[in-house]
Protein backbone atom coordinates (compact mmCIF):
# COMPACT_ATOMS: atom_id res chain seq x y z
CA UNK A 1 0.00 0.00 0.00
CA UNK A 2 1.22 3.47 -0.85
CA UNK A 3 0.63 6.43 1.42
CA UNK A 4 0.69 9.94 -0.03
CA UNK A 5 0.72 13.11 2.03
CA UNK A 6 0.45 16.52 0.40
CA UNK A 7 1.62 19.79 1.90
CA UNK A 8 2.28 23.36 0.88
CA UNK A 9 -1.20 24.64 0.13
CA UNK A 10 -2.47 27.96 1.37
CA UNK A 11 -4.03 31.31 0.60
CA UNK A 12 -2.20 33.49 -1.88
CA UNK A 13 -2.92 36.42 -4.15
CA UNK A 14 -3.20 36.30 -7.90
CA UNK A 15 0.24 36.32 -9.46
CA UNK A 16 1.91 34.65 -6.49
CA UNK A 17 3.67 31.30 -6.44
CA UNK A 18 3.28 28.16 -4.36
CA UNK A 19 5.12 24.89 -4.22
CA UNK A 20 3.21 21.78 -3.27
CA UNK A 21 4.97 18.70 -1.99
CA UNK A 22 3.85 15.11 -1.80
CA UNK A 23 5.62 12.59 0.39
CA UNK A 24 5.24 8.96 -0.62
CA UNK A 25 5.84 5.87 1.47
CA UNK A 26 5.01 2.20 1.51
CA UNK A 27 6.63 1.14 -1.72
CA UNK A 28 9.90 1.89 -3.57
CA UNK A 29 9.35 5.35 -4.99
CA UNK A 30 11.16 4.51 -8.20
CA UNK A 31 8.40 2.05 -9.11
CA UNK A 32 5.77 4.80 -9.20
CA UNK A 33 4.70 7.35 -11.73
CA UNK A 34 3.20 10.40 -10.06
CA UNK A 35 0.53 12.91 -10.87
CA UNK A 36 -1.19 16.00 -9.52
CA UNK A 37 -4.90 16.58 -9.90
CA UNK A 38 -7.23 19.22 -8.55
CA UNK A 39 -10.88 19.59 -7.74
CA UNK A 40 -12.72 22.85 -7.41
CA UNK A 41 -16.10 23.09 -5.63
CA UNK A 42 -18.87 21.68 -7.78
CA UNK A 43 -16.47 20.42 -10.43
CA UNK A 44 -14.95 17.09 -11.31
CA UNK A 45 -11.41 16.23 -10.40
CA UNK A 46 -9.10 17.26 -13.23
CA UNK A 47 -5.59 16.50 -14.31
CA UNK A 48 -2.87 19.06 -13.66
CA UNK A 49 0.52 17.41 -14.23
CA UNK A 50 2.30 14.05 -14.25
CA UNK A 51 5.84 12.76 -14.18
CA UNK A 52 7.30 9.38 -15.06
CA UNK A 53 9.25 7.33 -12.53
CA UNK A 54 12.60 8.50 -13.89
CA UNK A 55 11.49 12.09 -14.12
CA UNK A 56 12.39 12.05 -17.79
CA UNK A 57 8.93 12.85 -19.07
CA UNK A 58 6.43 15.35 -17.76
CA UNK A 59 2.91 16.16 -18.85
CA UNK A 60 0.69 19.14 -18.20
CA UNK A 61 -2.86 20.23 -18.69
CA UNK A 62 -3.37 23.18 -20.99
CA UNK A 63 -4.16 25.38 -18.00
CA UNK A 64 -0.94 24.39 -16.23
CA UNK A 65 1.39 24.50 -19.20
CA UNK A 66 3.87 27.35 -18.99
CA UNK A 67 3.01 28.21 -15.38
CA UNK A 68 3.45 24.96 -13.44
CA UNK A 69 6.33 22.54 -13.24
CA UNK A 70 6.43 19.05 -11.77
CA UNK A 71 9.54 17.41 -10.42
CA UNK A 72 10.54 14.55 -8.17
CA UNK A 73 13.33 13.62 -5.82
CA UNK A 74 13.53 9.85 -5.77
CA UNK A 75 16.06 9.85 -2.94
CA UNK A 76 13.67 11.79 -0.71
CA UNK A 77 10.52 10.12 -2.12
CA UNK A 78 9.01 13.50 -2.84
CA UNK A 79 7.18 14.94 -5.80
CA UNK A 80 6.69 18.68 -6.21
CA UNK A 81 4.32 20.94 -8.06
CA UNK A 82 5.72 24.43 -8.51
CA UNK A 83 2.90 26.80 -9.38
CA UNK A 84 3.69 30.28 -10.68
CA UNK A 85 1.51 33.15 -11.83
CA UNK A 86 -1.43 31.75 -9.92
CA UNK A 87 -4.93 32.76 -10.93
CA UNK A 88 -8.21 32.69 -8.99
CA UNK A 89 -9.35 29.85 -11.23
CA UNK A 90 -6.50 27.73 -9.83
CA UNK A 91 -8.38 27.62 -6.53
CA UNK A 92 -9.04 23.98 -5.70
CA UNK A 93 -8.05 21.07 -3.54
CA UNK A 94 -4.89 19.61 -5.03
CA UNK A 95 -4.34 15.88 -4.86
CA UNK A 96 -1.21 13.83 -5.32
CA UNK A 97 -1.67 10.49 -7.06
CA UNK A 98 0.50 7.48 -7.80
CA UNK A 99 0.36 4.49 -10.10
CA UNK A 100 2.65 1.68 -11.11
CA UNK A 101 5.48 2.89 -13.33
CA UNK A 102 4.53 0.24 -15.88
CA UNK A 103 1.01 1.54 -16.28
CA UNK A 104 0.67 2.61 -19.89
CA UNK A 105 -2.67 4.31 -19.45
CA UNK A 106 -3.06 7.96 -20.25
CA UNK A 107 -1.42 9.95 -17.47
CA UNK A 108 -4.25 12.47 -17.45
CA UNK A 109 -6.93 9.90 -16.71
CA UNK A 110 -7.98 9.85 -13.06
CA UNK A 111 -8.92 6.19 -13.12
CA UNK A 112 -5.42 5.03 -14.04
CA UNK A 113 -4.09 6.02 -10.62
CA UNK A 114 -4.25 3.57 -7.76
CA UNK A 115 -3.25 5.72 -4.81
CA UNK A 116 -4.38 9.15 -3.70
CA UNK A 117 -3.50 11.60 -0.98
CA UNK A 118 -5.99 13.51 1.14
CA UNK A 119 -5.42 16.75 -0.72
CA UNK A 120 -4.24 20.25 0.16
CA UNK A 121 -6.29 23.41 -0.33
CA UNK A 122 -5.01 26.14 -2.61
CA UNK A 123 -6.93 29.40 -2.61
CA UNK A 124 -6.00 32.26 -4.91
CA UNK A 125 -7.59 35.60 -4.23
CA UNK A 126 -8.03 38.25 -6.90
Amino acid sequence: QVQLVESGGGLVQAGDSLRLSCAASGRPFGTLSMGWFRQAPGKEREFVAAITWTGTFTYFSDSAKGRFTISRDNAKTLVYLQMNSLKPEDTAVYYCAARDAGNSGRSYVTGTYDYWGQGTQVTVSS
